[in-house]
């Protein structure tokens, strides 16, 4: 039975990097904020065995990273709770967002449920996920200088991710279960040019090998069949995101992947509803551009907040 309403300022779903800085900026403003999280606070940072390329934190772990953010939220006076948003109803001038056990009340809402990497769905992705399988080139490339490694994907993201680990990387083979890619045949173009790019093509991922660190992958041919293993030490997957927005479809705009169309002052069509990091439609999905965002959501609505008197 859901509980009476409780009211807050701002109401913030999703507890990853976005919403947590959301919860910061909220708080500092003068504003209460409420933070629902449908798991576990950090996101899909928290399983990144180390982050380099976030600005003053060079070498700290997902984890910790989160946990250190997610005391600091805390600590200037955000409401942190693990429960999932299923609905947002709008009433007279105030957002309700519905949980299985309650009903907040806010003036106004940052939405920031994230988007989870498309998974390969096959034996060991999970465990070897952070010891060698990585779904972000940029974030973890550079743990790979010098090896051989392998992108496995047919879009602009795995044509790039290919590009820029090529130059960082011994060798890089680009598996993709086609013969033609749905990236920008410049893109394939450019990878054509590179001596260490090898395609491998009408191919799937069908084994992940070693422990407890990736030493290689197995391939199968969709149409012979043949296997052939290739000794890498990274693979890197990119099929793909899928942003959590469907409990909101109805209130904001969507674009045709599913992400929240908002622009860089993270404003939806829905007034008093923000969107924030990698749920939003966006160029750089990245632990410094979610923070931005987060910042940005929460100063917006602290502004849409004072408007209202």
């Amino acid at each position: 039975m859901e509980e009476q309403n409780i009211q807050t300022d701002i109401l913030i779903i999703g507890g990853g990097t976005a919403g947590l800085t959301a919860s910061i900026y909220a708080e500092r403003a003068g504003r209460k904020a409420i933070v629902l999280e449908a798991q576990a606070c950090g996101g899909q940072i928290v399983n990144t065995e180390r982050i380099d390329n976030y600005p003053g934190l060079p070498g700290i772990s997902g984890f910790d990273y989160s946990q250190k953010l997610q005391a600091q939220a805390t600590e200037l006076g955000a409401d942190i709770r693990l429960e999932r948003v299923r609905s947002l109803e709008r009433e007279g001038c105030r957002w309700i967002g519905v949980t299985r056990r309650h009903r907040y009340e806010a003036k106004a809402v940052i939405i920031a449920a994230g988007a989870v990497n498309r998974h390969l769905g096959i034996a060991r992705e999970n465990e070897l996920t952070g010891s060698g399988v990585s779904y972000c080139a940029v974030c973890d490339g550079s743990f790979f200088k010098g090896k051989d490694v392998a992108v496995s994907g047919g879009g602009n993201t795995a044509l790039e991710d290919a590009d820029y680990l090529s130059r960082i990387c011994h060798k890089v083979y680009l598996i993709h279960r086609r013969d033609q890619f749905r990236g920008d045949a410049a893109n394939v173009e450019k990878l054509q040019m590179c001596d260490n790019v090898e395609f491998v093509l009408n191919c799937n991922v069908t084994e992940l090998l070693g422990s407890p660190r990736l030493t290689g992958v197995q391939v199968t041919d969709k149409v012979t069949g043949e296997k052939r293993t290739l000794e890498v030490s990274g693979l890197f997957v990119a099929i793909g995101q899928v942003p959590q927005n469907d409990a909101f479809a109805d209130l904001v705009d969507l674009d045709e992947g599913g992400y929240i169309i908002a622009g860089e002052d993270c404003r939806t069509k829905a007034p008093g509803i923000f969107a924030a990091g990698d749920c939003r439609t966006k160029s750089v999905r990245q632990l410094a551009t979610a923070a931005s965002d987060g910042a940005v959501a929460a100063l917006a609505a602290d502004a849409y907040i004072s408007s209202m008197r």
